[in-house]
């Protein structure tokens, strides 16, 4: 099942009722339902289910989920290209310490067991990972050259993502090895979408938000002792993790027609579900309560360079359910199992180095009563609050059962 619920405003839905043409090209990875229970009944004539056409997309091509999981085709719609009736497993990368998704494939999964001592995965006859980039972009400015009227479009591409994976023709480019090529091979196809839009006369008022998801993979420790290539700068730890390295990514706005000086860096914090808010008050929508509770709009700095916003606490959490909370210059990490709570300066120390919760204590506090806050009501933003999709959870180590349970009695 999809993990966004029926009816929940979607980037795509807020610009589609507004008469936007919505697309989404590239890795989806929030779940879908396909037919059948699993290999052994699906029926591919028929369409998948709870997915971004549902979501407020008119139009999908990509692949339900990064490279790792099963079910790998080219779907246009509701339907694979070539159903994924064969099966594969994870196959040693020569060029990176990841993995390939490549043929040959087989017929079964006991056949792709005996052959890579792997359960078989689902897999397409024509799929090969290291397309994904050069098509997905193919099939976002075909789509893009059919509009005639203003549109959206969502274009995750599936790198620098496991399998490490650049195309030949970019083998040997960069200091940086394969990861080094496939971030250049990004380049490449982020460039081939701007000289679409520059070429088509959509240049100057097209607003483009250029990002990534979360911080590099645990192979960036290898890469920065063989290439000297730090992935995560001079922020601590990566994908996953609570620690800065984990949740700051790039961030680019590009819109030369609407940004007040434009080429300018911009440090005022924001969060990427900011975008929305973002968004509607461009178009001068009125959020309703229920919808982007977190998000915050940042409209103000685009238009004015000299806009000072004060950005609300935004919510970290990392893969071991560990929490944090930033507020401007401050960030509290919460106690988790063994660790204990830490707070940092993250101006005067952005590596995460120096804890200074016993310098800082009223401070932490604060945060920690922010966090709180947003927790119990749901939200981080102005509005009636709203109700968790959850019961209390034990990752919620500051705050007791009840504080939690009494929140949700008073919405």
């Amino acid at each position: 099942a999809c993990l966004i619920t029926d009816g929940r405003m979607t980037l795509a839905s807020l610009l589609r009722e507004q008469g936007y043409p919505t697309a989404m090209v590239g890795k989806w990875h929030l779940g879908m339902d396909f037919p059948g229970q699993d290999a052994g009944d699906r029926d591919w004539s028929q369409p998948v289910r709870d997915m971004p056409l549902d979501k407020g997309f008119d139009h999908f091509y990509g692949i339900p989920a990064s490279l790792n999981y099963g079910v790998l085709a080219w779907f246009d719609g509701r339907f694979a290209d070539v159903p994924p009736t064969k099966f594969t497993a994870k196959k040693p990368n020569l060029r990176h310490s990841d993995y390939r998704i490549m043929p040959p494939y087989q017929d079964s999964p006991q056949a792709t067991r005996r052959e890579l001592g792997k359960a078989g995965m689902e897999v397409a006859e024509d799929f090969i990972d290291e397309q994904c980039l050069t098509r997905f972009t193919d099939q976002a400015i075909e789509w893009m050259r059919g509009q005639t009227e203003p549109f959206f479009l969502y274009l995750p591409l599936t790198s620098p993502h496991y399998p490490v994976c650049p195309l030949p023709r970019f083998h040997g480019q960069g200091q940086a090895g394969a990861y080094g090529e496939f971030v250049i091979e990004t380049d490449f196809h982020v460039g081939r979408i701007l000289d679409f839009l520059e070429q088509s006369g959509l240049e100057e008022n097209t607003l483009v938000i250029f990002t990534s998801d979360n911080g590099p993979e645990n192979s960036w420790r290898q890469r920065s002792e063989q290439t000297g290539h730090h992935s995560n700068y001079i922020y601590r730890e990566g994908k996953r993790s609570i620690y800065e390295g984990g949740h700051r990514v790039p961030f680019f706005v590009r819109w030369p027609a609407g940004i007040d000086q434009p080429g300018r860096v911009c440090d005022t914090l924001v969060c990427q579900a900011d975008v929305l808010a973002t968004l509607a008050e461009l178009l001068g929508i009125e959020l309703p309560d229920n919808a982007a509770e977190d998000s915050q709009s940042f409209l103000p700095v685009l238009l004015d360079p000299e806009a000072q916003l004060q950005r609300r606490p935004i919510v970290n959490h990392a893969a071991n359910g560990r929490f944090a909370v930033r507020s401007q210059r401050w960030k509290l990490v919460l106690e988790h199992k063994r660790s204990q709570r830490e707070l940092y300066d993250l101006v005067n120390d952005p590596r995460e180095q120096h804890n200074v919760i016993d310098q800082h204590p009223q401070q932490a506090q604060q945060l920690l009563r922010q966090l709180t806050e947003i927790v119990v009501r749901g939200r981080t933003t102005a509005g009636q609050p709203q109700a968790n999709d959850t019961e209390y959870w034990s990752d919620l180590s500051w705050m007791s059962a009840q504080e939690y349970e009494l929140g949700s009695e008073t919405r």
